[in-house]
This record gives C-alpha cells, sequence and structure tokens, in this order.
C-alpha cells in the first residue's frame, strides 16, 4: 500500500498570511479571532491553544480593550467603524484578494447608483457579508441560476463573483442572466485563480488513485466544492475532517481494498490525501500517518 499527499492542495496565500499574522501577534500576547481564523476545526484548535480567542460580532459590540484580528475572508466598513469606536486595535489579515474585490464592487457601487450589483456566492459567508457591506447592504446574492428570478432585468446589472467559486458555474450563470436581461450586463472575473486552478490539478491527482481522502472543514465551501470536483474524478473519494475519522469511515474500506490487491503481487494499492485551501498541511500529514498506522505499516 502507498499513501501520498497532493503536493497542491493545502492553505492558499490568504490563508497562510492570516494563519501566520495570528502566530506572529500571539507572541505579543493576547489575540481576539472574529470568526473562526479559518474553516477547519483542526486549525482553530490548534491556534487556540497557543492562545487565540474566537469571538463573535456581539462580543466585538461589548469589546472595549484589546487586539483583535480580522481574518482573511474581509469584514464590512461597519466591522471597521465597530472596533474604532470601541478603541480597539486592528490586525487586519483580510486577504489582499479580496479586498481588490471589495474596492471594485465599492467602486462600481458609486459610479452606478442606479444599477443592480450581484454578487455569486452563498449567503451568510463571511466573505460575502464583506462584499455586500460595500454596497450598504443593497447587493443582490444569488447562489444559483434558480435565484435568478429576483433580479430586475430592466435594470443595468453589475455581476460580482465570490472568489472561491466554481468558474463553470459562474460562467453558467452570467449566461442565464445575459440571456434575459433588457439592459446592460457587466460581467466582471473576481474568482480567485489560486482556487481555480487547483482544479484540474486536484483531478489528475484523485484519478492516480484507488482511494482518495479528501481532508477538509465541514463550514468550508471551498471545501464542499473541491470535494465534489475531486469526486468528479474518482467515485472512491471520501470526505473527512479529522484523522479520527479514519478507522470509523473508512477503515473496513481500506483493509478490504488492501486485502483484495494482495492477491496480485504485481499491484499495490494506492491512496491519495488531498484538501481544501483551508486544510493545513500537517492535517493531511496527520491522515497519511494514521492510515499508515492503521495499517501496520509505519
Amino acid at each position: 500500500m502507498t499513501v501520498s499527499i497532493d503536493n497542491n492542495s493545502g492553505f492558499c496565500f490568504g490563508v497562510t498570511r492570516a494563519i501566520r499574522a495570528a502566530e506572529s501577534e500571539l507572541t505579543k500576547g493576547p489575540l481576539f479571532c472574529l470568526g473562526d481564523i479559518v474553516h477547519n476545526g483542526e486549525e482553530v484548535e490548534r491556534l487556540s491553544r497557543l492562545g487565540l480567542e474566537t469571538i463573535d460580532y456581539d462580543d466585538l459590540r461589548t469589546l472595549r480593550a484589546g487586539r483583535v484580528l480580522f481574518r482573511a475572508h474581509g469584514e464590512p466598513p461597519s466591522t471597521y467603524r465597530i472596533a474604532r469606536d470601541n478603541g480597539l486595535e486592528v490586525i487586519d489579515a483580510s486577504c489582499p484578494v479580496v479586498l481588490q474585490l471589495q474596492k471594485r464592487i465599492r467602486d462600481t457601487y458609486t459610479a452606478n447608483p442606479d444599477a443592480q450589483i450581484v454578487i455569486y456566492g452563498k449567503p451568510g459567508h463571511a466573505e460575502v457579508i464583506g462584499l455586500q457591506g460595500q454596497t450598504g447592504n443593497t447587493a443582490l446574492v444569488v447562489q444559483s441560476t434558480a435565484d435568478i428570478d429576483r433580479l430586475d432585468f430592466s435594470r443595468p446589472i453589475f455581476l460580482f463573483s465570490q472568489t472561491t467559486m466554481s468558474v463553470e458555474d459562474y460562467q453558467a450563470l452570467a449566461e442565464a442572466i445575459q440571456s434575459r436581461a433588457k439592459n446592460e450586463v457587466q460581467v466582471h472575473d473576481t474568482i480567485c485563480r489560486n482556487v481555480a486552478n487547483r482544479v484540474e490539478k486536484l483531478q489528475t491527482f484523485a484519478r492516480q488513485h484507488d482511494l482518495v481522502l479528501f481532508v477538509g472543514g465541514r463550514k468550508s465551501s471551498n471545501a464542499k466544492v473541491l470535494f465534489q470536483h475531486c469526486l468528479d474524478a474518482n467515485p472512491n473519494t471520501r470526505f473527512i475532517s479529522s484523522p479520527d475519522e479514519i478507522e470509523k469511515e473508512i477503515g473496513e474500506e481500506i483493509a478490504t481494498a488492501k486485502e483484495s490487491f494482495r492477491k496480485d503481487k504485481n499491484c499495490q494499492l494506492s491512496i491519495g490525501i488531498c484538501g481544501a485551501t483551508s486544510t493545513p498541511l500537517w492535517l493531511m500529514e496527520t491522515c497519511r500517518d494514521s492510515v499508515l498506522q492503521l495499517q501496520g505499516t509505519k
């Protein structure tokens, strides 16, 4: 049996930057983080042990002293105002790609007061909340073509996307909107290629293995999207969030598959481990070690 980790999986630039900022600031003293720093429970727990305290918006409104880290997802203008009014020190770890998108939406909204700003993304997602905030929360959020009946097609439409959405689905949405529009439609390419370009490499990796373990956080939109692409490439893909799930969920499956491969001495069971842009490398390595320990090969 061989177990390998996908070299192209793991934290994207924005998440890596936020994690490093948190680790650096924690050496200086207590630090709050507004929301989970990344949608991965294992990594949140690791940083919590280092002293990072996760708070929510209600906590922020009552906080009157301390340092608060804004994670990579970005925040709406109202969050900055609350922090400033409460005398808090802000450690802004917003992803530069997200900040650039916020500015594009804000500038478009300001320059086109009669237009309709539409954001393709997951309603309630932290990044989407920050994007909506650039328009005074007037932007419409749509998640699929089924939602476009809410649009006023007689008005100009400016379409943007959350940075981690599917390129193909975004194109389909744009075409559906354009086919019904009676006025100008501007489609802005705002999906992060750091995420989008992983799909082809991820699917290539998945096809190279007999069984694939996709490691991701249950809250991560990116993990759900990339897992589906992985599953499309290899139906023998399983979603796990931690090493603790390996024996319970797929231990028997690995054992059965390995036994069938023993019948042919020229074959090896190949297991691949990959993950989302919110999945730390150390977690994938721990999952690999758990698989090897489970089979007594380490």
